[in-house]
Parts: C-alpha cells; structure tokens; sequence
C-alpha cells in the first residue's frame, strides 16, 4: 500500500471511532438523568426554578434586613433579584448559543468547556458547581431534621418523647434514599411542584403572621435601629446579611440541566418554553422575598429571629403548618440540587470508565458481584459482601456519631455571637 492509501485508512478508521464514540454517547445520553427524558412543559421549569430557589433563606431575609436598615437592605435585595434575573437569562440564552437550535449545552460544565477550554472548563466549573449542590444539599438535610423536629414539638404540646435531632435528619435522609432512585429530572417532576407549593404556603404564612401578629411591645416600640453598638459590629453584621441575601437568591447552577429537559426545534427552541417558566417563577420569587423580609422586619425589627418562624410563637397549629411545609419543601430541593450531581458521577463511570449503563451502575456497591458474577460463598464473593456490609454500617454510623459532636460541641459556642 502506498503512504497515500495508509494515510487515508487511518483517517477512515479514526473516523470510524469517532462516529462509534459519539453513537455511544448518543446512547449513554438517552440513559443519563439529565437528558434521559425531553419531555418537559414550560410549567416543569416554573416550578423547578421556584424550588431551587424559594429555600429556607427566605425565611432568614428578615433578619438580614435588621443588620442592614430600611434603605441598605431594600437595595440590597431589590439589586440581588434584578442581577439574579438577568444573568439567568444570559443562560438560558446560553444553552444554545447557535440560532436555530444546534448543540446543546445541558450540563454547567459542558458550558464552562466551551468557553474555557476542555480541561479548564471543568477544573472551573466542575468544583465550584459540587461544592455549591452538595453543599445545599447537607444543609437542607440538617433543615429538614430541624424543620420535623420543629412540626413534631408544636404538634404534640409536650406530650411527645423527646427524640434527638439525629433521628430526624435519618428520617428525612430515608425519604431522600427512596427518592433518588428516581431516574431523570422529569420523574421527580410532582415532587418538586408540591415543593415549590410549599414554598410559596410558608412565605405566606411567614408574612401574613408576622403583619398580624402584634409586638410584644406597643407597636412604636418598635426598634429598626441597628443591633450592634459598636462600627465593626455593624460592618460584620452588614457582611453577613449581604450573605444571607446571596445565599437567598441560589439556584443558578442547576438551570442548565433544568432546561436540557424541554425539547427544542429549530421552529421551537428551548429557550421560550424556559424562559416563559423562568418569568413565572421570579414573580413567585418577588411575591415571597420582598413579602417575607420587608413584613418580617416591619413587624419585629431588630428583634427578628434569624429565622423568621422561630419569632411567631402563635397560632401554634398554623406555625407548625408551616414547619411541615418546609420540610416538604427541602425534600423537594433536596432532589433538584442532587440531580446533577448523580448525573456527573454516572455520566463518569459510564463515559470515562465504561462502564454498562443501568441499575447495577446507580448501586456501584454492587458492580463487581453482578458484573463478574464470583462463585458463590467464594474468597471474592465473601470479601465483597464484607465490604459492602461494612460501608452500609460506616454510612449509617458515621453520620450519627458525626452529628453528636456537632450537638455536644453547641452546648459550648454560639455561631456569630
């Protein structure tokens, strides 16, 4: 064969993987929960957004407003939802930049790649994106524990056993376990709208019980001054309100892959489904965050609770409502934030390390017994079981003992005080 035909068999078979590698992916993508399933309505998105975002740190929007005063804190959260909302539009643009349609950017990492290059973009991206869902996702699991902690006290008046919070954050934990076998971002799809329901209930709550609620002291009483007596107080008050408003207006890094779920034309693209859902859900933002945080300081002033529900004592039945409604909320967030991150890390083992898709792979503990099948009551079969009995023990106990401490070791500081 002559150098020419050598060259131009190479380039075919070079071809040739190329297309096998990207009809492997086409296949691994119709598996993966992120784009498994492009079925979604514009409504999905609504309430998607709504629950990614309306958390728990609405509730905290008061007491950020009592560190900063009336005017700072109103341009504070006023700028916070102008921003937020602009540059979630920039990526729903973002998710496909070519005009009529073309590849689609699904994930926050493949849009980092592309705009930073193929390694950079994930060392960018991929961290920042991890370190903000997993890190959402064990708050809310400790919010969640507190939350029913909280319903079960009020509904029972005392006449309850106590039970440790430990438990509480097992049984919201259990809940998640059973949910996150769940398969794609549309499966989950009822329990994030009763999530984002949820949501929009205890804001309301939150408002309508902090106006009517009178002041221990005659209305006038009321202090709006600030807090801390001395100029640093202020500032580090003021520094952290700023986070608590931040923190508030969350929800960003899981766009991407909320959008990858509506179908897109070139007649039709994504992005006007998502963005009527976005719309939707920023005006159930604006109802909730300026409500909750402008009613929440007016009523209480500086004397706010970091949680706004810890200040509202009566009616004990509707304060509870409220509790058991947010924790239906964060069971619903919970899922949201997690996707992604089951995402990656199958979209790893089945793309990376090449591994066959499908239930043994969302249980990896499990992998070496179903896909090398070892004899039974055999060396390797018995270590592997070992293993996975210890890992199952160590993942139950670790958490429990881990979260002990952290209840001892309250009894002795206090976080900002």
């Amino acid at each position: 064969m002559s150098a020419t035909e050598v060259m131009e068999e190479c380039t075919e078979t070079a071809r040739e993987r190329r297309e096998e590698e990207r009809l492997r992916n086409v296949n691994l993508d119709d598996w993966l929960p992120i784009t498994s399933s492009r079925t979604a309505k514009w409504y999905y998105s609504a309430f998607h957004n709504v629950t990614a975002m309306v958390g728990a740190g609405v509730l905290g929007l008061p007491f950020a407003m009592s560190q900063l005063g009336w005017p700072t804190g109103v341009a504070a959260i006023a700028s916070s939802f102008a921003i937020t909302l602009y540059t979630l539009w920039q990526l729903v643009e973002l998710h496909e930049p070519a005009p009529g349609g073309g590849k689609r950017f699904d994930r926050y990492h493949e849009l980092g790649q592309a705009a930073f290059g193929r390694r950079l973009g994930v060392c960018l991206i991929v961290p920042l994106q991890l370190i903000v869902q997993v890190g959402t996702d064990i708050v809310y699991m400790v919010t969640g524990g507190q939350t029913l902690k909280k319903f079960v006290e009020l509904a029972c008046d005392g006449r309850c056993a106590d039970i440790r919070l430990t438990f509480y954050i097992m049984m919201f934990a259990s809940a998640q376990f059973v949910l996150s076998q769940c398969p794609n971002f549309n499966s989950i799809s009822a329990v994030s709208a009763a999530a984002a329901a949820m949501s929009l209930c205890y804001s309301m709550i939150a408002f309508f019980a902090s106006v009517l609620k009178a002041h221990p002291a005659a209305a006038a009483a009321v202090d709006y001054g600030f807090k801390a007596t001395t100029a640093a107080g202020r500032v580090f008050g003021a520094f952290n309100a700023l986070g608590a408003v931040s923190f508030a207006f969350a929800g960003h890094n899981v766009v991407l892959e909320i959008q990858a779920t509506i179908p897109s034309t070139p007649e039709r693209p994504s992005k006007r489904p998502m963005w009527r859902g976005v719309v939707v859900a920023y005006a159930v933002v604006a109802l909730c965050y300026f409500t909750v945080a402008f009613g929440g300081y007016h009523a209480f002033g500086n004397a706010v609770a970091p949680n706004v529900l810890i200040s509202l004592e009566k009616p004990r039945w509707l304060v509870a409502a409220a509790n058991l409604m947010v924790v239906v909320h964060v069971i619903g967030a919970y899922q949201v934030y997690a996707m992604p991150v089951f995402d990656m890390i199958e979209t790893v083992l089945a793309k990376k390390l090449h591994l066959r898709p499908g239930l043994p792979l969302r249980i990896p503990c499990i992998i070496w017994l179903i896909m090398r099948k070892p004899a039974k009551y055999s060396l390797s079969w018995l270590m592997n079981w070992c293993f996975i009995i210890i890992g199952m023990l160590l993942m139950l106990v670790s958490p429990i003992g881990g979260l002990r401490q952290i209840i001892l070791d309250a009894s002795k500081y206090k976080f900002y005080s």
